[in-house]
């Protein structure tokens, strides 16, 4: 029998907007939608791996179900992951289509998953790469090396990889996935250290994100990418990212920005700087008529 628990929101309940991020591409093995728009989601806790369900059962109700030895402790940080406790009360938008974005979306609440290397490995996949080069090599990483998802859960679910089991995956074998030395070898560096990692979910979240950056091949961009998504750091903006400080720039003043005309356009929000990002992308207002050309996949064999 699954471990059940119900959440009720002071207003209206979006998971899928709070748990979007925590998707690497349409084939991702830890993360579904069935027919019914219910998230499938799997993760290996302290307590061992864990398959949940999670729906909106009611307009500010949520339901999850979890199967597995770590249903327990999943479902007991479940206001976390859905940004229960997500606090926002001192953000005030300083511009009026951040304003604008806001009233689109009042209810967008960022979650925090406390799972550090989870949120980690895939961060280091994406850098200097194509998002649908990094999802695959996310897809056939997890498939190959993750463990079965406990439960009903949909076909070519996995659990993702323990730290060990990173750590232990040959070279050839990142190679296979398209994914250069640099990368793994941070990869395995990374679980290396996973107790201090998950450790870090304790402590502030911008020394947490700052404490990331010390990690050997774990720049600003990775460690804001990894806080977003393991912290709930509403402040942890994605500097050094590809399109976004584009976007930015378009939404906020008409014309294309740089890293640090990005950094000061949004500076009146911190630290409210990603909450500010994810509102432009979710409520529709973002602007970027202009994408440079698609990098183009590389295969590392072919080199």
């Amino acid at each position: 029998m699954p471990v059940e628990r119900t959440l009720s929101f002071p207003g209206p309940a979006s998971p899928g907007l709070t748990l979007a991020p925590q998707r690497r591409g349409p084939g991702d093995p830890c993360y579904q939608l069935d027919a019914d728009r219910a998230i499938w989601r799997t993760s290996l806790q302290n307590s061992g791996p864990v398959t949940a369900r999670i729906r909106r059962t009611a307009p500010s109700t949520v339901t999850c179900q979890a199967w597995g030895d770590g249903a327990d402790e999943f479902v007991e940080a479940l206001p976390a992951l859905l940004g229960l406790d997500d606090d926002a009360g001192d953000f005030t938008p300083h511009h009026p289509v951040i304003e604008a974005a806001h009233r689109r979306v009042p209810h967008l609440r960022l979650g925090r998953t406390g799972r550090v290397l989870e949120a980690l490995v895939p961060a280091v996949l994406e850098q200097r790469v194509p998002g649908a080069d990094s999802f695959r090599s996310w897809r056939l990483l997890v498939t190959r090396f993750g463990g079965p998802a406990p439960g009903p859960a949909p076909v070519r679910m996995r659990v993702p990889p323990s730290a060990d089991v990173w750590r232990r995956i040959p070279s050839w074998e990142f190679h296979r996935a398209n994914v250069d030395p640099g990368r793994a070898r941070t990869i395995v560096g990374c679980a290396q250290r996973a107790a201090a990692l998950e450790r870090l979910a304790g402590r502030p979240v911008a020394a947490a994100r700052d404490a990331l950056t010390a990690l050997p091949g774990v720049g600003i961009w990775t460690a804001a990418e990894t806080a977003q998504r393991a912290f709930g750091d509403a402040d942890a903006l994605s500097i050094g990212d590809y399109h976004i400080a584009k976007m930015v720039g378009w939404t906020l003043i008409g014309r294309p920005v740089d890293d640090a005309g990005m950094v000061e356009l949004l500076e009146p929000v911190r630290p409210h700087r990603y909450r500010a990002v994810r509102l432009l992308e979710v409520s529709g207002l973002a602007v970027e008529p202009r994408r440079g050309a698609r990098l183009p996949v590389q295969h590392i064999a072919d080199l």
